[in-house]
C-alpha cells in the first residue's frame, strides 16, 4: 500500500499506463497538462490537455514515460488527491480521488471545495480543443 502524501498528487499504476498509452499515439513529444477549471453543476471541474511545454511555474511530475504538468492554481485543488483508472461496466475513464473535495456532483464530472480553504476563487485554466 502506498503511503499517502498530502502535499503531492499520486496516480495508480492503471492510470499511468492508461495515460503512456495516449501518449505514444501522439506524434510528438508531449506532456499531459491536468488542472481545474470553474465549470460543472459543482463549481470546478477537472481537465486535462496535451502539452508541449510547461510554464515556469507548473509542477512537473514524472512517472515512468509519462510527464505531468500542474499549474499552480489548480495544483491546490489537487494536493493529497490519486488519480487513478476505473473501469465499471460500460462506464470507464480517469477518476480523482480528492481530500479537498467537500461533495461531488452525481454525474462526478464536478466537485465543491470548502470555501473556508486558503482556495483561489479565480481558477481560469484555459481549455484548448482537440
Amino acid at each position: 500500500m502506498d503511503k499517502f502524501k498530502p502535499e503531492q498528487l499520486q496516480f495508480s499504476d492503471v492510470a499511468i499506463s492508461h495515460f503512456s498509452g495516449l501518449l505514444k499515439k501522439e506524434k510528438v513529444n508531449q506532456s499531459i497538462r491536468i488542472g481545474v477549471k470553474k465549470a460543472g453543476c459543482s463549481g470546478y471541474e477537472y481537465f486535462f490537455e496535451y502539452e508541449e511545454t510547461h510554464a515556469h511555474d507548473d509542477t512537473v511530475i514524472k512517472h515512468d514515460d509519462c510527464t505531468f504538468l500542474i499549474d499552480p492554481k489548480s495544483f491546490e485543488f489537487l494536493k493529497g488527491s490519486k488519480v487513478d483508472y476505473e473501469e465499471d461496466g460500460f462506464n470507464k475513464g480517469i477518476k480523482f480521488h480528492n481530500p479537498n473535495a467537500t461533495s461531488v456532483c452525481g454525474c462526478g464530472e464536478s466537485f465543491t471545495v470548502d470555501s473556508d480553504k486558503n482556495f483561489s476563487s479565480e481558477v481560469t485554466s484555459q481549455v484548448k480543443k482537440k
